[in-house]
């Protein structure tokens, strides 16, 4: 039986080595997307922004909600939400993927030369070009409506990369869990919506009362939706003391997925 490295050298050899398969895979995830739809990948711009309209007439408009420095600007208070949706559409396109990726893919299952592992880096992929799209579109309205970015705009990789592994380790765990618990779609789903309304996403942590403002800060969007928001609007450079941590401990949490997945990918193929 062919045996799978778990090492975290593996990890990044895998990545390197199918890079360019991961890049076709990803180009035809996009376009297949959007095949046939009379707009086509223009629906890419559509949804972001007919979502954040959504959001900021309930929020700012029905509920009158205001963000932290108290200013009654819709404007601010769209694009502050909006930061924080690209974030969390990040992690709710790969977590909400990720159990059915193999069972999608079974084809692929028995053929001993693919590597399944690189799917979840598919998944990522597409989520970043969705990502890299609304961040284009923020931009657009920021200048328009404030005039050039700050600087700090240019850290946007550096704040994201610990968001990607974290995103990358779960996606592999489930999508192993997910050939042998069909049922896990359903968890995922309730993770997500859990995450969306316990991250500081509609709301300043500010808003919280102080003893809740620890537990938030268990949560691991919350840090990168602080330092994603910081970088775009407040025109602040990540705290070192903060960011190496959350990157180490998201490295560790991408190689314990990708273990995972390693050890448990040689009872696919009996399953499926």
């Amino acid at each position: 039986m062919q045996q799978f490295s778990l090492s975290p050298r593996e990890l990044i050899a895998s990545f390197w080595r199918n890079r360019e398969l991961t890049l076709a895979l990803t180009q035809r995830e996009i376009l297949g997307r959007y095949r046939g739809s009379a707009l086509g990948i223009l629906w890419s711009f559509v949804h972001p922004l007919f979502m954040l309209a959504v959001y900021t007439f309930v929020f700012s408009v029905v509920f009158k909600a205001r963000w932290g420095s108290g200013s009654n600007s819709k404007a601010e208070f769209a694009l502050v939400l909006f930061a924080g949706l690209i974030i969390f559409n990040l992690f709710e396109e790969c977590i909400t993927r990720s159990p059915s990726l193999i069972l999608e893919n079974a084809n692929y299952v028995k053929r001993v030369v693919f590597p399944l592992e690189v799917l979840p880096w598919v998944t990522m992929g597409a989520a970043l070009f969705h990502a890299m799209i609304s961040l284009v579109v923020w931009l657009v309205f920021y200048v328009i409506l404030f005039g050039v970015p700050k600087l700090t705009v240019l850290l946007v990789p550096v704040v994201i990369l610990p968001t990607i592994l974290l995103i990358m380790g779960l996606s592999w765990f489930f999508s192993a869990l997910g050939v042998y618990l069909r049922d896990i779609s359903q968890v995922t789903t309730i993770l997500v919506t859990v995450t969306m309304f316990l991250s500081p996403i509609f709301y300043p942590i500010s808003a919280l009362p102080q003893h809740f403002r620890s537990l938030l800060l268990l949560n691991p969007l919350t840090l990168s939706l602080e330092n994603f928001r910081g970088v775009l609007i407040g025109g602040q450079i990540p705290e070192v003391k903060f960011w190496i941590p959350y990157l180490a401990i998201s490295a560790l949490v991408a190689w314990l997925g990708f273990a995972w997945f390693q050890k448990v990918r040689r009872g696919f193929a009996d399953v499926l």
